[in-house]
């Protein structure tokens, strides 16, 4: 069981809560940072961090499908994006709002950096999230298990 938790003496967060609470004995799924290459190993969106946002997302979603999960049940996630420039962080978490992430809405941190581990490399999503029981659901946020 998943519960979302917005404190009220903090700023209220826009598309994210502070913090995800998961029961004892739920199964977790630590996630390798996801990359924009597509299966071949191919950068896709050479110099768009949309571009390559959308495929960090789309890659996301296949590693989220293969341990049983979806981006529903992902607790938190930390977006990296080559730059300094805010109106680039802010393109790059509106893919991350679009995508379903913040339906939860999820624990999210939005970093820049000087440079990823990919030449051309501009965006990678790092993710923990619930593998959810055959026919479970995520509650609402600040709805009790």
């Amino acid at each position: 069981m998943i519960r979302r938790v917005t404190s009220p003496a903090l700023f209220p967060p826009p598309t994210y809560s502070h913090a995800s609470v998961v029961e004892a004995g739920t199964k977790l799924a630590f996630l390798a940072g996801s990359v924009p290459l597509d299966a071949d190993g191919n950068l896709v969106g050479e110099g768009d961090p949309v571009r390559q946002a959308k495929q960090v997302v789309a890659n996301l979603e296949e590693q989220l499908r293969c341990v049983g999960s979806d981006l529903a049940h992902v607790l938190s996630t930390d977006v990296y994006v080559v730059s300094g420039d805010t109106a680039v962080l802010s393109a790059v978490w509106e893919v991350v709002e679009a995508s379903g992430l913040s339906v939860g809405p999820h624990s999210s941190t939005l970093i820049g950096v000087a440079c990823l581990g990919y030449t051309g490399q501009l965006v990678e999503i790092t993710a923990t999230a619930v593998v959810p029981e055959a026919g479970a659901h995520v509650p609402e946020e600040g709805a009790q298990p």
